[in-house]
């Protein structure tokens, strides 16, 4: 079995089912992300692209392997937010005091509206867990399994495609 095509499959999969449980989380359950649920977010965003050309340059096993690579370390950070986010809402170590409000526009009044009616996200208190394991403990917990399982994929002789 080849392990080129599994590693380039998982770094587009992964980050694309990851986004898309954070954000039916927030669309359909109503959990609003904080400013550390965004910075995961965004690492899985820029694997998707990574893994895409990945999938675009397949003829060519070494740029190929490249992309995937990055695209799994793009995994990897999201994973390694998520653990430390993780250990803020658990309070093992001290994160960010801010909270997240995102004005869209419009006048001074408008902007001052949305803000009031926006909820206030503290990124120190996990808003869903199962088995005591938050959404972030989740993401760090799968997306650092799934980057180093990339990393040894593409590390194992006959990893061509």
């Amino acid at each position: 079995m080849k392990s080129l095509p599994l590693a380039r499959a998982l770094a587009l999969i992964v980050p694309l089912a990851m986004l898309g449980g954070a954000y039916a989380f927030q669309f359909i359950g109503g959990l609003h992300p904080c400013e550390m649920c965004w910075w995961q977010r965004y690492a899985h965003m820029a694997a998707i692209p990574l893994a895409l050309i990945a999938y675009a340059t397949r003829g060519r096993d070494c740029v190929s392997g490249l992309f995937t690579g990055l695209a799994g370390l793009a995994i990897g950070i999201g994973g390694a937010i998520g653990l430390f986010h993780a250990g803020v809402e658990y309070g093992w170590w001290q994160g960010l005091t801010a909270c997240s409000t995102s004005p869209t526009g419009g006048s001074s009044t408008d902007i001052l509206n949305q803000i009031m009616a926006t909820p206030i996200t503290r990124c120190d208190v996990a808003p869903w867990s199962l088995f005591g394991i938050s959404m972030a403990g989740y993401n760090g917990l799968l997306s650092g399994a799934v980057a180093l399982l990339i990393l040894v994929l593409l590390l194992r002789k006959g990893s061509k495609a």
